[in-house]
């Protein structure tokens, strides 16, 4: 069995952390080499995702000065889930697995071992799972249970609790290059394919330096693109609500007919008026669920390449 790792960490404005996660992966890596876990031309991958700051001088220093790191550029900010393709696409052929997790380390490293162990048994993908969500306020632990409910009722194959922190084999990766999307959703795309799967279950940290990039907004952002990309319950909904309304207005209109012609009809605009508002707030929703699903079609059928690497550092004796 192939035993060379990659992490691949994406990283966006990540300037006030990526010197913490340098060291603590050096650390990290240069003990998974001593237990044997992993080979010693194992490498730790970080992709820019078109940082504003300092991050991809960081990266580059650290390439230049160890040979355990190495570093893809990407020519502009695509996205966190087009840069983690991006890195896991870069290292498919030089490794034997791969490890995502995010440059902020609230994954805890130490869960590593336990990956590899799994990984050595046999397992082709490996979820790493939350413990709990004690450390989320309870606005986001309510919204992320809702989040994962809705996917399941959905239909989507989703892993509760489970990010990007995963394990990977070379075979999972090759079979994961298959997918030719635009609209990557990879918490939903890994599930679909198959193998042998194992869960490892750690506590998530807190962020030690610089902020979230993850705010409300893409946070919902985020959810609404798994839900399109994976389900087309939504339009479905739409008939049904159609349908529901379409009821409603029959009885409606039979209820008019039947007071107009026993001379009970009540002149007044406030019933028009809210049947009015309601409606149009309804049509509006549903144009708006159509227009998403659209819009998503619209970019898949211009097949634009995910990313574009714009420069590397490190690992040129491999490539």
């Amino acid at each position: 069995m192939d035993n060379r790792l990659y992490v691949v960490i994406p990283c966006y404005n990540e300037e006030e952390m990526l010197g913490i996660t340098v060291g603590r992966l050096r650390e990290k890596m240069t003990e998974l080499i001593r237990k044997r876990l992993i080979s010693e031309n194992s490498r730790v991958l970080f992709v820019d995702d078109g940082s504003r700051d300092k991050t991809w001088e960081i990266i580059r220093s650290a390439c230049e000065n160890d040979g355990l790191f190495c570093g893809v550029r990407l020519a502009h900010n695509r996205g966190h889930q087009n840069a983690l393709m991006a890195g896991m696409m870069y290292a498919k052929n030089r490794c034997g697995c791969i490890v995502s997790m995010d440059a902020d380390l609230q994954d805890d490293i130490d869960a590593l071992d336990e990956f590899l162990r799994k990984y050595e048994n046999g397992c082709e993908i490996v979820y790493g799972v939350r413990n709990s969500r004690e450390t989320d306020t309870a606005f986001k632990r309510c919204t992320a249970r809702a989040f994962y409910k809705l996917m399941r009722s959905a239909g989507t194959d989703i892993v509760y609790d489970h990010a990007d922190y995963r394990l990977m084999s070379g075979k999972a990766l090759e079979a994961l290059s298959e997918y030719g999307e635009t609209n990557l959703f990879l918490r939903g795309i890994v599930p679909t394919l198959g193998f042998k799967t194992s869960c490892v279950y750690y506590d998530r940290k807190e962020r030690e330096a610089g902020e979230s990039k993850y705010p409300l907004r893409k946070m919902l952002e985020f959810a609404f693109e798994g839900i399109t990309s994976f389900t087309v319950r939504p339009l479905r909904l739409i008939s049904v609500i159609g349908l529901l309304f379409s009821v409603l207005s029959a009885f409606g209109l039979a209820y008019a007919l039947i007071s107009y012609f026993s001379g009970a009809a009540v002149k007044g605009w406030t019933a028009i008026v809210c049947s009015v508002w309601l409606l149009g707030g309804v049509l509006m929703l549903c144009i708006g669920v159509l227009g998403e699903y659209i819009g998503r079609i619209y970019f898949e059928v211009k097949h634009r390449p995910r990313y574009i690497i714009d420069e590397t550092a490190g690992d040129k004796d491999d490539e």
